[in-house]
């Protein structure tokens, strides 16, 4: 596709009026839904905007080329404007702008255009191009230097006849550093180049290394990140013989490949903008020797290995500010009285009840739907949000089984995020030959609408046989309410660490609550202790067991520690969505050992809820806190030590 089919004379903009760099925006915007391109003119100037916010697009030499993939656009499309005055752009050389592209990418773009739209900046890199926009008078000449540069780079390249040059030469520099001989030791130079939205900054700093690095007698090879994918990937093989590599990225790049190679990272501008720096460095091997995050004990990167534990991972760190901000609050509450919530108990109190309901009803509420979300906008970017947040919302508001409240929970959200990611995978595919005049209305109609319906359908089908399997484990607990009151306190201990909130945890949880209703306190005080074990014994385990956990991880415990004394069992799951080979059967043990405890030492308490908020309320005075307290330190300390018996330690970071 050439550039010329996607800027044309309706969109050339010859002398500008803008004074100020937001209005010069607005007016290319403006020229763009005039002629039809957009289909919210505001929406797209917002995402210019937040564009703008991450770096400038300035990027120098008067040249700025705003740009945003968006679901506003119609059409995709380049406006071209040109000041003669100039206008204060914050570019990266500080000088005014004269010349502007302003790209708009639609957010379903297919790799036609977005090639096109890239391939215009690199040729923004070519100084006599410039000149010749810069000089032109009408539109028609702007877009014949744009048709003339297109069949130039169509042309073959004609071979370079090798300078002769003496055996011991080595080639010199042509600018700021002339006379300076370069290393003649220097062996191929690898580089990387990404911004965040990949269509300008990406390209036209891999033009910018591959021109500089070529006039100067430097091997180079450089590997784009753009919103077509990877172009020129570098292999292990080039990484492995490589002398230096130049990290060019305001957005994140697969790092982990480079450990243990020198490396120099900066901002994608100054690959354009300050190209002879970073090739002064590269030639000298003027960088830093990279590290991974850290390593496993036999050398192997210990990122990710695979796209599930990323993709729960994703889902997992956006979760936790809802666990952790509702959890507390729920606590919290507790300080007025353990029915401070109840309009109809002497105990309520206005603030503790609306503490509650942020909580517990919309904070707590939100936990599996935002899981699910998150997890899904991995594994399908931006499209599978929505229907992973629809799946998630349904696990754990269908049931489908009388008496059952709620749904699957935890489990079942994240069932939810990976069916309702793979779903919307399917979903663009199925779309992915669409008319290009249709390309707009993917991501507003055709992908929510077929994402949320096929999650949905699937959710409300499998959803009752997953809250089954908890209301089975339920009446199996109630079955043995009359045996063995040790053994059902170390089984309702064990449940409560297998899956965190799942269906066996809610299982146990909800037996702890039948119980309470029906006058027996002594299986929830079991219940409330196991279900602070696990956070609390990773928590312990990071303290004492340093070298078995990441610089991160050990961040988490302290986290943790706070966690598991409110009684939110969810705080271990960083821990086990990582490991959850060793970290699960930890928190099972110590979990099943401080539920036998509570129920040999009978301790019988009458919250639901609370953690150490409510030890306070256990029956039968200080000796009972004092013995219900060591049964939940026991087992934090037996969680501790299978963890730091199970793990294997970790190389931290240099």
């Amino acid at each position: 596709m050439n550039i010329t089919s996607l800027l044309t004379k309706d969109t050339v903009l010859l002398d500008l009026a803008a004074a100020s760099k937001e209005a010069a925006l607005s007016e290319l915007v403006g020229k763009l839904d005039e002629a039809g391109k957009l289909s919210d003119r505001e929406a797209f100037m917002n995402d210019i905007l937040a564009r703008e916010e991450q770096s400038t697009t300035g990027i120098g030499d008067g040249i700025a080329i705003p740009h945003a993939k968006s679901a506003a656009v119609r059409e995709p499309a380049i406006a071209f404007g040109r000041s003669a005055e100039g206008i204060d752009y914050a570019s990266l050389d500080g000088q005014p702008a004269h010349l502007f592209f302003m790209i708009a990418a639609s957010e379903g773009a297919n790799n036609a255009h977005l090639e096109a739209l890239s391939r215009l900046a690199t040729f923004l890199m070519d100084g006599k191009f410039r000149d010749r926009v810069l000089n032109a008078a009408t539109a028609d000449e702007v877009l014949a230097a744009v048709n003339d540069k297109e069949r130039e780079l169509e042309e073959p390249e004609a071979p370079a006849e090798a300078p002769e040059a003496p055996a011991e030469s080595v080639p010199v520099q042509a600018d700021a550093q002339a006379g300076q001989e370069e290393p003649s030791a220097l062996g191929k130079v690898l580089a990387v180049t990404a911004c965040p939205t990949g269509i300008a900054h990406t390209y036209m700093a891999a033009e910018k290394l591959n021109e500089r690095a070529k006039e100067r007698g430097i091997p180079i090879k450089v590997e784009t990140n753009g919103s077509s994918g990877v172009k020129n990937r570098l292999t292990a093989e080039e990484i492995a013989e490589a002398d230096v590599i130049i990290v060019a990225a305001d957005t994140k790049v697969e790092m982990a490949r480079f450990d243990g190679k020198p490396v120099i990272q900066t901002k994608v501008g100054k690959a354009i903008h300050e190209t002879d720096v970073l090739l002064d460095r590269a030639v000298t091997k003027d960088a830093p020797i990279y590290h991974a995050e850290r390593k496993a004990d036999k050398g192997e990167s210990a990122e990710p290995k695979s796209g599930f534990y990323k993709h729960l991972m994703n889902g997992v760190s956006n979760m936790l500010p809802f666990v952790v901000g509702g959890g507390i609050l729920i606590a919290l509450s507790f300080f007025w009285g353990i029915n401070a919530s109840d309009p109809e108990s002497p105990e309520y109190n206005a603030f503790a009840a609306m503490l509650n309901t942020i909580g517990g009803g919309k904070a707590f509420f939100l936990m599996v739907p935002v899981l699910a979300g998150f997890i899904a906008s991995s594994i399908a970017e931006r499209p599978g949000f929505a229907p992973g947040m629809v799946g998630g919302l349904i696990a754990i508001t269908v049931s489908g089984v009388e008496g059952a409240d709620g749904g699957s929970g935890f489990l079942g959200g994240i069932i939810a995020g990976f069916l309702a990611g793979y779903v919307t995978l399917f979903v663009k595919k199925m779309f992915a030959k669409l008319p290009d005049a249709l390309e707009g209305l993917k991501p507003v109609l055709f992908y929510p609408l077929f994402g949320i319906a096929i999650t949905g359908i699937i959710m409300m089908l499998i959803n009752p046989q997953l809250t089954k399997l908890y209301t089975g484990l339920s009446s199996f607990l109630e079955g043995l309410g009359g045996t063995n009151q040790v053994l059902v306190g170390l089984i309702i201990g064990a449940m409560m660490a297998v899956d965190m909130g799942g269906p066996v945890n809610k299982a146990a949880y909800t037996f702890g609550i039948a119980m309470l209703d029906a006058g027996n306190f002594n299986f929830i005080a079991a219940v409330m202790a196991a279900g602070m074990v696990p956070p609390l014994g990773m928590a312990l385990a990071t303290t004492l067991f340093k070298k078995r956990f990441s610089k991160q991880e050990q961040e988490a415990g302290k986290t943790a520690y706070v966690l598991g004394a409110c009684f939110i069992t969810e705080g271990v799951i960083p821990f086990a969505a990582a490991d959850p080979a060793r970290v699960i059967p930890a928190s099972i043990g110590g979990a099943a050992v401080t539920g036998a405890l509570t129920m040999l030492f009978d301790i019988s308490l009458r919250a639901p809820h609370g953690g150490v908020f409510v030890m306070g309320l256990v029956d039968g005075g200080l000796m009972k806190v004092i013995l219900y307290a060591a049964a939940i330190i026991a087992g934090a300390i037996v969680t501790a030590f299978l963890a730091g018996m199970l793990k294997k330690p970790v190389v931290q970071a240099a």
